[in-house]
């Protein structure tokens, strides 16, 4: 995921395909709600619209975006609501017109970024790869919300393996959120990608590992499905703990999603 170009090309893919999804709906249908307790499609739009907003600070001006991260420190459980339900308010047509803007800016914004640099972030500090991946993942998933929203089913794509990495890659991250000692061992992940791929991370050998549909894993790590409607293995009691409480995403531990007939 080190070249820049690549995943900002998929990030781009990603987003027209959403597009594609909304751009013709009508207001009623932007009101629908989504999976998302209290967001409606125009949420999960907005949503994406804010964080490419706060993206962009943080690649562009590093103080301005150390006022927003007070805001969120000030109000953890809130920030994130508040500024999808601020954007949630705009006639869907200048919503979306934001949003189309908004990710533009960024996509220049990140081409220019020197190699090497990095830049603040609510989790650890970024480099432009990594923004582009974590913006296309929460793309996806968000996505996701609105295709449920809709009715509409989607299908997979290999930009899903950047959706993957990042899952394995925020391990650690999920365990220390919720004050739990990181597994001092790797893993091993073997996921079944499209047309028939095998995507594979960490050691071969590992006494751990975790196997299963990229698919299932994709939907997992952002928290678009509870543990017991995957197909996914997993050996070790670390890498089943893990199953339960992975999140590909910054910020507090996630509720995640109730298992199929399970009221949330």
């Amino acid at each position: 995921m080190s070249d820049p170009a690549v995943v900002l090309d998929d990030l781009r893919e990603e987003s027209e395909e959403l597009d594609l999804l909304v751009a013709e709906l009508g207001e009623e249908q932007w009101g629908a709600a989504t999976p998302a307790p209290g967001w409606t499609v125009a949420h999960q739009i907005a949503h994406l619209a804010w964080t490419d907003r706060a993206a962009l600070l943080a690649a562009t001006d590093p103080e301005a975006f150390a006022a927003e991260t007070a805001k969120a420190l000030a109000a953890p459980d809130r920030f994130v609501d508040e500024g999808a339900e601020e954007g949630a308010k705009l006639p869907p047509a200048e919503l979306l017109a934001a949003w189309r803007a908004g990710r533009e800016r960024l996509q220049e914004a990140l081409r220019a970024v020197p190699p090497g640099a990095r830049f603040p972030w609510y989790g650890p500090p970024m480099s432009a790869p990594a923004m582009a991946t974590a913006r296309l993942m929460e793309t996806w998933a968000h996505g996701q919300d609105v295709a449920d929203a809709l009715g509409a089913v989607r299908t997979p794509t290999a930009r899903l393996r950047h959706v993957a990495w990042i899952g394995v890659r925020a391990r650690d991250y999920a365990f220390l959120v919720r004050g739990i000692p990181a597994p001092a061992e790797p893993f091993r992940v073997e996921l079944a990608g499209v047309d028939g791929e095998m995507w594979a991370y960490g050691p071969e050998g590992a006494a751990q590992t975790v196997t299963g549909p990229a698919l299932d894993f994709c939907l997992l790590v952002t928290q678009r499905v509870h543990r017991d409607d995957t197909a996914l293995l997993a050996h070790g009691p670390d890498a089943e703990r893990w199953l339960t409480i992975a999140q590909a995403f910054a910020g507090p531990a996630g509720p995640g999603r109730a298992a199929e007939g399970v009221e949330q």
